[in-house]
């Protein structure tokens, strides 16, 4: 049905135009697109691309009917289709402020202004949470240590204050900072167990997209790699408590208790529960005293 002269058949997948040459040297059931005059074709991307367009202009309209179809599907496969289709077309990554995404504050004190600011105070209450183990640690601490040991406690809040309680990692307006946890759109991903290379389950969220997504972030874990309640924080009092005249480096304590080198983000499904078997540097513990040399 279409005229010979300007007519082309081009490959499926990118749009490759065939000469009669490649087109003998394709595999069997590869699948093409026969363009009359005039008509382009930039492979299977150009139907995303419609489908997109489509669910831009009727967003609102699709997420309505999915929720129509999805009260009466029982197939559970089909379910799962439906409730992903809402999910992803509910997703407002780039709006930040309350006014621009209101769905997203749905729950959430009315103090919070925009999305960084609600997952800055969340990791603010993760790394105060953290303070509060090490100083209710103290009970565990010998008598004689416990003051040298209260010192360092301050020491840490001090410094943790200083830097925000680290809430910077979560927003994304510092993305210099941010960009060493997750990007400046906000993707997040799970770093696995501590003894594996990758997360296997290749699990990733954005908080910022919509309410369930943020609700489902707030169960995942800061798991520190060296563990804070078997070995940091119990390596910590015996070097107080032992310390004989030396001085405790407390900065190693604060980076593995409170900072990325010790801290994975990673799905609850991945945080592994049991005992890691590692231990603190033992050549970090105490500080290096500066060696002086007599001139004579």
């Amino acid at each position: 049905q279409l005229p010979l002269p300007g007519s082309r058949l081009c490959l499926y997948e990118d749009g490759t135009e065939l000469t009669e040459s490649y087109f003998r040297a394709l595999p069997p059931q590869t699948e093409l697109v026969l363009l009359g005059p005039g008509e382009s074709w930039r492979g299977c991307a150009s139907d995303i691309e419609r489908l997109l367009a489509a669910f831009c202009s009727q967003q609102d309209a699709v997420v309505e009917a999915a929720r129509r179809l999805l009260t009466d599907e029982r197939a559970p496969h089909r379910q799962k289709l439906l409730a992903d289709l809402i999910h992803n077309l509910s997703e407002n990554i780039l709006a930040e402020n309350k006014e621009d995404d209101k769905k997203w504050f749905e729950g959430l004190e009315s103090r919070f202004k925009n999305k960084s600011s609600y997952l800055r105070h969340s990791c603010e209450s993760r790394m105060r949470g953290y303070m509060r183990e090490v100083s209710g640690f103290i009970s565990n601490v010998h008598p004689a240590a416990r003051d040298a040991y209260r010192g360092i406690i301050d020491l840490m809040a001090e410094k943790l204050k200083s830097v925000k309680y680290n809430g910077c990692y979560f927003d994304r307006r510092e993305e210099e900072e941010a960009a060493r946890l997750c990007t400046a759109e906000g993707w997040f991903s799970c770093q696995g167990p501590f003894d594996r290379e990758d997360c296997p389950c290749k699990h990733s969220i954005n908080p910022y997209s919509n309410r369930e997504s943020r609700i489902l972030f707030s169960t995942w874990n800061l798991d520190h790699v060296i563990e804070k309640k078997r070995a940091v924080v119990p390596e910590l009092a015996e070097a107080v408590k032992t310390r004989d005249g030396r001085e405790v480096n407390w900065e190693y304590f604060y980076q593995l208790l409170f900072t990325l080198d010790n801290l994975k983000l990673v799905h609850i499904a991945c945080h592994k529960k049991t005992n890691h078997n590692l231990s603190c540097d033992k050549t970090r513990i105490y500080r290096k005293r500066k060696q002086t040399h007599e001139i004579s």
